[in-house]
Order: structure tokens, then C-alpha cells, then sequence
């Protein structure tokens, strides 16, 4: 009989992610259901000390499909992306890529001055630079050790 050691902590991570992933994807407006399908862009989040760098990865898209909309705390990106039509010569066609409305909130994790955004969209990769407001960037927390 071989003995299995029992990691309790490693079990409740990966139900805790688990869990997550199930509250994210039914609770959470960031994606939009089509044919029991999400369609949801992959996104990358960095914080620098003055500004948020968010990469959205959004191929297949035309930059006139896309609507960006920045709030102070939350950024929103939605398009749509078209199948084209074609007609094969049997009648067959199969498609692997996914088509329709999508749209993703992307909470911030500090306030950002929305008026001064700036966004590029080259090789399917929407790249947005959202500069922190003032406020932000001069934040001190003190900590209270007793």
C-alpha cells in the first residue's frame, strides 16, 4: 500500500481558485455569453508608479470595432468581431474561431486620470497608458504596529 501525503493547504488554493473562476465567469459582468461560448480578450494589468499599463489581447479586430470607455476606477472595452461568409464547394464550411459581441470591465486597483489616456491598437494588441491622478502617486500609507 503506498502512502499519499495529504497537503490540505495545496487542496484549498485549488478549490478557492476553483471557486473564483466560477464566480467570475457567471457573477461577474466582464464577459458576455453566446451559445453557451465566453468570448472574452486575455488581458495583462502592470502598475507603475505613475500610471496603469493594461494590454489587451483583441486579434482579428479592426481598431473602428472596438468601444473603449475609461472611468476614474474601471476600464471597459467592447466590440464585435464578424464572421465572414464564404460557401465552399461541397456545401461544407468549419469554423474554429469565435465570433460575436464580447465585452470585458476591468476593475483598477487605484484611481486613474481619465482625461489624459493614451491607447494604441497594432497587431491585435489594444495597449492602453492610464496616468494615476495625483493623489495616487503621492499616497503614503502608515502602518500601525501595535
Amino acid at each position: 500500500m503506498a502512502l499519499v501525503r495529504l497537503e490540505p493547504f495545496r487542496e484549498i488554493d485549488t478549490l478557492q481558485r476553483e471557486m473564483n473562476r466560477l464566480f467570475d465567469d457567471w457573477f461577474i459582468p466582464t464577459t458576455r455569453r453566446e451559445n453557451g461560448m465566453t468570448f472574452a480578450p486575455a488581458a495583462e494589468i502592470e502598475e507603475t508608479e505613475d500610471a496603469i499599463n493594461l494590454r489587451l489581447e483583441i486579434s482579428g479586430m479592426e481598431a473602428k470595432d472596438l468601444d473603449v470607455q475609461v472611468m476614474a476606477e474601471a476600464v471597459s472595452i467592447s466590440g464585435e468581431r464578424k464572421a465572414e461568409t464564404r460557401t465552399e464547394e461541397k456545401g461544407i464550411f468549419r469554423s474554429e474561431f469565435r465570433y460575436g459581441h464580447f465585452q470585458r470591465v476591468i476593475p483598477l486597483p487605484v484611481r486613474i486620470n481619465n482625461q489624459n489616456v493614451q491607447a494604441e491598437y497594432k497587431d491585435g494588441v489594444l495597449r492602453l497608458t492610464l496616468p494615476k491622478v495625483e493623489a495616487e502617486k503621492n499616497k503614503v500609507v502608515k502602518v500601525n504596529l501595535g
